[in-house]
């Protein structure tokens, strides 16, 4: 009981005993012990009563704010490393992005690892206080074995948490990116108030988390929602994955960002070809440029957004969910890219079955695999704030 107490107040600070006890299926008697015992301990803190509803106010609680402990966050995509050091209120206290990595370098273990090294170092990181260390990466990532099954058992990267643990003595977690984006949704973004949600992962590809009953559903060996490498698409560009026609190669910002090229290249004018020379990361060139309203980018954002709702059409036609989601970094542009789902699934759709489901874009953006990182530092490590 005390853990799911602890969790709660770090989700959400300064909650009566009611809500938590409510929120927890437990009684307002067990929870009030359990918080008086924590009280004492000085991990839990009064914080002023709530609003009154009518009657007495209620005392509200948070986590101690002279609590020291920390979470460090290594979030990896296709190309980047991010990682950021938080404390129990959620907060970045400090902060790495953009920094490059290509996972096919077989050095790649060795770049993460002296990059981590040179963050805890520079920002004087007390690694006695860190509770735990949450990594998500893309790929076959089993968070039960810890191990990430799409590289060889040879590879450093299949087994880059121990390498973590190893190198730092601090406990680690690791799960899938898009898992990830998907928890930090169902926490503090726009799955909050829906038990059965699919989040989308847009970035370099196209992942998916699926939340069934309030919790991540992973499948029978943990890979449940490779919704980029359903062959959807009407090219036969060879994917990542090493084979043609996936939705990924249409419906992605990796997509979006080959074809302005393309077009650049046969002679159409586009900001981007400016906006990428100063920007580290050509995913917030393009991004730029559709906030400035650049057509060449407005275009081809457009084009993955109708592959991407033709994919959405399916998801909604199997899965039948309250909410589908678009998060991650090209939630960013969902005022361009919204139209045109809503035109495919339109197009695709049985009309009695996709008028249940509401399609939103989260206001997390790019900050949704951190949030969803350090969460499983939370889910996982936070019983070590007690002992």
């Amino acid at each position: 009981m005390v853990v799911e107490i602890l969790r709660k107040l770090y989700y959400r600070p300064m909650q009566p005993i009611a809500d938590i006890a409510h929120s927890l299926s437990l009684s307002i008697p067990s929870v009030t012990k359990k918080i008086n015992e924590l009280l004492l301990k000085n991990i839990v803190v009064e914080k002023g009563y709530a609003a009154s509803t009518g009657g007495r106010k209620a005392m509200q609680y948070m986590l101690s704010e002279d609590l020291n402990y920390t979470i460090i966050s290594i979030t990896i995509d296709q190309f980047y490393i991010a990682i950021a050091f938080s404390n129990l209120k959620g907060e970045i206290v400090s902060s790495l992005e953009n920094l490059p990595i290509d996972l096919k370098d077989a050095d790649a273990a060795n770049v993460l690892l002296k990059t981590a090294d040179r963050f805890v170092s520079t920002n004087n990181i007390d690694l006695k206080q860190v509770i735990g260390i949450g990594i998500s990466m893309p790929g076959f990532v089993n968070s039960e074995t810890g191990l990430n099954e799409s590289y060889n058992s040879d590879s450093p990267l299949y087994n880059v948490k121990e390498l973590i643990e190893q190198k730092f003595n601090v406990p680690a977690v690791i799960d899938n990116d898009s898992r990830c984006v998907a928890w930090a949704e169902k926490k503090f973004g726009n799955a909050q108030d829906s038990s059965h949600s699919l989040v989308i992962n847009l970035n370099w590809g196209v992942g998916l988390g699926i939340l069934i009953n309030d919790d991540i559903f992973k499948g029978t060996s943990g890979f449940a929602g490779e919704f980029s490498h359903i062959p959807l698409s009407d090219e036969l560009t060879l994917c990542s994955c090493g084979k043609r026609g996936c939705l990924e190669v249409e419906a992605s910002v990796s997509a979006a960002i080959r074809n302005i090229e393309k077009d650049i290249k046969n002679g159409e004018y586009s900001i981007y070809e400016k906006l990428v020379e100063e920007y580290d990361n050509k995913a917030e060139a393009l991004i730029e440029s559709v906030h400035i309203g650049d057509q060449i980018a407005i275009n081809n954002i457009g084009k993955i957004g109708y592959l991407l709702g033709k994919g959405i059409s399916t998801l909604i036609h199997i899965l039948n969910p309250n909410k589908i989601i678009i998060s991650g970094r090209g939630a960013e542009i969902g005022y361009i890219l919204a139209p045109h789902i809503q035109v495919a699934v339109n197009e695709y759709s049985i009309p009695k079955i996709s008028k249940k489901t509401s399609i939103e874009m989260s206001d997390l953006h790019k900050r949704a695999q951190q949030l969803g990182t350090s969460a499983l530092v939370i889910e996982k490590y936070i019983t070590n704030i007690i002992n």
